[in-house]
């Protein structure tokens, strides 16, 4: 399994990410929000790091829009009264930036290892690795078992909305247990399993 290994300054809270200044559109008054100075310096030394870090450490996984990561995080903050859950939009949103990970931080499954104190050296250790599921099923191999008996599908050849939308994550009443109740066998092949 591939892992990925970055240290980050303790990134800005969400309080402190975006500013918001009033505006006249339309004759009218609106909040309209901005990325604080302090973010944009943040985002951009982390995502120049991040950069670095996916060659040295030899990162070659192709970003997509299915595939999840798990981010798992170690606080070590400088005061007892930081929430980690305030920490991770600014630092998640550096990363997707440099498009070397993830194309959008939406399929990041953000995990806290633990949280500890260090008023010396705070940082966020973080270790990305690809989840073991894929859209609804466990594990590439209950993926590859299922398309193996899809093939024998008349669905599958007219590029099957259901095994495309299973990828994808989405639940759907006609896929229960692995078990796809819309299988219809196509003429010609000895299947006649269904999934499952």
């Amino acid at each position: 399994m591939q892992e990925l290994h970055l240290v980050s300054p303790i990134p800005p809270s969400v309080n402190h990410y975006l500013g918001y200044r009033g505006v006249l559109k339309g004759g009218k008054p609106v909040a309209m929000s901005y990325c604080t100075n302090e973010a944009k310096k943040y985002k951009q030394q982390f995502a120049d790091y991040v950069r670095k870090e996916v060659v040295k450490q030899g990162w070659d996984l192709v970003p997509n829009r299915t595939q999840h990561f798990y981010v798992d995080t170690v606080f070590y903050f400088p005061a007892t009264n930081l929430d980690c859950n305030n920490y991770f939009k600014c630092m998640l949103d550096a990363i997707t930036d440099t498009q070397l990970i993830w194309l959008d931080d939406n399929i990041t499954c953000e995990r806290v290892q633990a949280i500890y104190y260090d008023a010396d050296n705070p940082r966020v250790e973080i270790v990305i690795h690809p989840v073991d599921y894929i859209g609804v099923f466990d594990n590439a191999s209950h993926l590859e078992a299922f398309v193996a008996k899809c093939t024998d599908c008349v669905r599958y050849t007219r590029n099957c909305s259901l095994l495309n939308k299973a990828r994808e994550g989405r639940i759907q009443d006609d896929i229960v247990d692995g078990i796809c109740k819309k299988y219809k066998q196509r003429k010609g092949t000895k299947g006649g399993n269904r999934n499952g």
